[in-house]
């Protein structure tokens, strides 16, 4: 049933009439929306053959007149795939098989609409639409045609054809070719017609085959929404068949030949060789000779070989040009194309005659020569006469000369020759040419020829023979020499030999040696030896001088010299004692402290003059030990105090007597004794620490003087710290400092035991000298009273001389600045209470009297 048509009316009619006699149910129905409609009966619908598997596609509507629920239904014949699967209740199509229009263009299906009770059936047919899915396919491929190399331009040779299974644009196909500007060819992009494009040609002697590619195009379509366009290709094979129509032509131009001078008439020189230039079916060539031949040279016509027909004696020209034609022979035996070329033919001189070399007398292979060393670089051996000659004429008389074995020392010129030349060898490297090395220079000259395959060559010795010349300086084995000789040696003694030589021959080579230079006064040389010796009345002492550096001179009998440095050490032997100090005769040792003698050795070097010491004897002994290297000298660990030195001995003022021994390390050894007496006190018992101290210090008083020094420089330091601050502090207070004075009575004279007592202050420690009385009250409140310890003064003068005592109300006054400093005496001192009411009395006095007077004045106290 085609598309649009449904069932027979009567047949629905009976149906329908059966249902109502029976139930009275009317059946459902489908609605008809269209063909443009996706709901609906599926009337007129079509599908695109590129629509995707899994797409809904239509969805199925219908209504039951009863409102009863419907349900859908689609299938298929059985020779006919089931491309839709339904939902048998909302009535949606999916499409479950993929669609190809080239293989069914449309699809029957037999759709259902039921209610449970009455079921209607429609059979329907859907269109299935075009989409550009195929490539074009070219037919009847492979292409290869045979096209003649005259065919004119523009005529068709060959047609491709495409066929595209797709409909519409997607269908048609246009050809193109590739590469359409790099070949000869043009084609028809509707029919497909190739043809040879206009102006171009064929030529089979260049190219024989032609490959192009053509392309097949459809017009393009929507693909699965896209717009695609496909094309093919394939090769079009074009052979080009030959036809007659090039010149024959000649192979292996330009052509050469050589007539010898022993050739022989009728020799054949050389063949030419010409060859038809449509090589695909050639024709036959002749050879001819149309000139130049001058009856001397003739040409095999269909060989193309040329002989001379004279002998080479009789040609009267050195180069022949002949022009040669070669012709085609046409199948019909005619004369067809010509081409000609040009042969060139030389009478050439045989290469028979080596370079041959001659002396003044004639033919010689050796020349010699006797010269002075050393010539000036670029000079001409001149008493070398040599001339080369080849007699051949033209190339083969040309040929090169060089040195063989010279290495660098002589160059010969000229280095090319044709025929004949006067050869000349000239100095390079005049250093090389010594006589020292060599006496007799020998090498080679040679001569050969350049452009003949035969490479004929001579030699010719040279042999010079060289004259010494004093052109060597005398040179020392070394540059300078080391040698050593015992400071005992006697006079005359040999102390080393130099050597120098010269290479120089005869008077030339004798050297004579000379010294010169400070430190050479003690030595000589012998002229011829070079062996240096001392002076017969040197005597040499390594504690005086130990080192000798001076210049030694070779020089031959020109004056030309060289100098060496000779550099002599004067080794030192032990012929010096070891001497002790002068004050080793007595020691005096604080117990606890050792003390130390020193010996010296007055030789130049250790170990002659390292000095061991030890202790020969002392009553009792082990009571002492010694550091043999520093010469210290202690008391036995044991030995701690007085009292065991008493025990030890009866000696009771401790005044020991010791052997000490100093000993140098010299071989022979020498050594020297002396006699060492040691006091031994122990001055922490009686006196104070700076006694004590001086003790110990009084073998070495510098170390005392340092002390003192030091002490002194600190107490200068904080006085001048002290008495700036203390200017600075009273500049910016603005109380007036008075000056203060103490007032006291004078005492009543002392008696004459006074004057005992200060006779006996004298004698006693510096440190009871003074004594402080009193301390005044510091009325500035500075507290610079307290600050420091005034420094010790100058001994106070003497009492003044003994008067008759007598009482007196006289007083005497002393400046002071918070004290007074009076000797101590014997006698009671007085008491302090009745000593401070007078000095305080007398400095309010003094103060007042000062106040007045700057008032009056009215200055500024200073």
């Amino acid at each position: 049933m085609k598309h649009g048509q449904h069932f027979p009316v009567s047949l629905v009619l009976g149906l329908v009439q059966v249902c109502l006699a029976t139930q009275a149910n009317f059946a459902p129905y489908f609605f008809d929306n269209g063909a443009s409609s996706t709901n609906g009966n599926m009337a007129l619908f079509s599908l695109s053959e590129d629509t995707p598997v899994g797409s809904h596609v239509y969805t199925l509507n219908g209504t039951d007149p009863e409102g009863d629920f419907v349900t859908y239904g689609i299938s298929f014949e059985s020779s006919s795939r089931n491309f839709f699967s339904i939902d048998p209740h909302f009535g949606n199509i999916t499409l479950i098989e993929e669609l190809d229009r080239e293989r069914e263009d449309e699809i029957e299906a037999i759709i259902s609409i039921s209610d449970g009770l009455n079921k209607v059936a429609e059979k329907v047919l859907i269109l299935v639409t075009d989409a550009n899915d195929e490539a074009p396919q070219f037919i009847n491929t492979p292409y290869i045609i045979l096209v003649p190399e005259d065919t004119p331009a523009g005529s068709s040779i060959f047609k491709v054809q495409a066929v595209d299974k797709d409909t519409g644009s997607g269908g048609s196909v246009t050809y193109f070719l590739q590469n359409l500007h790099a070949n000869k060819f043009a084609m028809d992009r509707h029919s497909g017609v190739l043809r040879i494009r206009a102006g171009a040609t064929l030529d089979y002697e260049k190219s024989r085959t032609h490959f192009i590619t053509v392309v097949a195009k459809d017009g393009g379509g929507k693909l699965r929404g896209d717009y695609v366009v496909f094309s093919a290709t394939t090769t079009i094979t074009i052979n080009v068949d030959d036809a007659q129509d090039t010149d024959p032509v000649f192979v292996g131009t330009p052509y050469y030949g050589y007539v010898y001078e022993d050739s022989r008439p009728g020799s054949e020189i050389l063949t030419v060789v010409a060859v038809d230039g449509d090589r695909g079916n050639p024709n036959m060539v002749l050879y001819s000779l149309v000139n130049g031949s001058h009856e001397a040279f003739r040409i095999n016509e269909t060989t193309g070989g040329i002989s001379v027909t004279v002998s080479p004696s009789q040609l009267k020209k050195e180069v022949y040009e002949l022009r040669v034609k070669v012709s085609e022979v046409s199948s019909r035996g005619t004369l067809t194309a010509q081409a000609s070329t040009t042969v060139t033919i030389r009478v050439v001189d045989l290469n028979n005659h080596p370079p041959t070399f001659y002396g003044e007398n004639g033919l010689q292979n050796m020349f010699e020569l006797t010269m002075y060393e050393h010539p000036s670089e670029g000079e001409i051996l001149r008493g070398l006469k040599i001339t080369v000659n080849d007699s051949d004429q033209g190339a083969n008389a040309k040929f090169n000369l060089r040195l063989v074995g010279a290495g660098g020392i002589f160059r010969v010129v000229p280095q090319t020759v044709l025929n004949e030349a006067q050869v000349t060898i000239i100095v390079e490297n005049s250093a090389a040419i010594d006589f020292e090395k060599f006496k007799l220079l020998t090498f080679k000259l040679l001569a050969v020829e350049v452009n003949t395959p035969e490479k004929f060559s001579s030699t010719a010795d040279i042999v010079i023979h060289l004259l010494d010349t004093n052109d060597n300086v005398p040179k020392f084995s070394s540059d300078y020499y080391i040698a050593r000789i015992p400071e005992n040696s006697p006079g005359g003694s040999n102390v080393v030999a130099v050597t120098a030589m010269d290479p120089d021959s005869g008077l030339w080579g004798e050297v004579k040696y000379s010294i010169y230079g400070t430190g050479a006064e003690l030595f000589l040389i012998h002229p011829s030896t070079g062996i240096i010796y001392t002076q017969p009345w040197a005597a040499l002492d390594a504690e005086v001088t130990s080192k000798y550096n001076f210049y030694v001179k070779a020089e031959d009998t020109e004056g030309k010299y060289s100098l060496a440095e000779v550099f002599i050490t004067v080794l030192d032997v032990n012929d010096h004692s070891p001497e002790f100090d002068e004050n080793i005769q007595e020691k005096t040792m604080v117990l606890g402290s050792p003390v130390k003698i020193e010996a010296t050795d007055h030789d130049a070097e250790e170990p002659n003059n390292v000095v061991d010491y030890s202790i020969m004897q002392a009553e009792p002994a082990n009571v002492f030990d010694i550091n043999e290297s520093t010469g210290e000298i202690r008391l036995k660990a044991f030995v701690h105090s007085l009292d065991i030195i008493h025990n030890i001995t009866k000696n009771k003022d401790c005044i020991w007597s010791v052997l000490v021994q100093a000993k140098d390390r010299g071989s022979p050894s020498f050594s020297t004794t002396a006699v060492l007496k040691i006091d031994i006190l122990d001055e922490t018992l009686n006196r104070g620490p700076m006694a004590a101290f001086l003790m110990q210090t009084k073998d070495n008083p510098m170390k005392a003087i340092g002390v003192l020094a030091g002490v002194i420089a600190i107490m200068v330091v904080i006085t001048v710290f002290i008495s700036t601050a203390m200017f600075w502090r009273n500049k910016k207070s603005n109380k007036i400092l008075p000056v203060r004075r103490v007032i006291r009575k004078r005492p009543s004279p002392p008696s004459r035991s006074i004057r005992a007592e200060w006779l006996k202050f004298k004698r006693s420690h510096a440190g009871d000298k003074f004594a402080v009385k009193d301390e005044l009250p510091n009325e500035n409140q500075n507290n610079n009273s307290l600050m420091f310890t005034p420094p010790p003064t100058a001994p106070a003068l003497p009492p003044p001389p003994i008067t008759i005592p007598k009482i007196s109300t006289t007083e005497w006054t002393v400046p002071t600045v918070s004290g007074s400093l009076t000797p101590k005496h014997t006698n009671k001192p007085m008491k302090q209470k009745d000593l401070d009411r007078p000095v305080q009395s007398a400095l309010v006095s003094e103060l007042k009297k000062k106040f007045e007077k700057k008032a009056a004045d009215n200055k500024p106290y200073v």
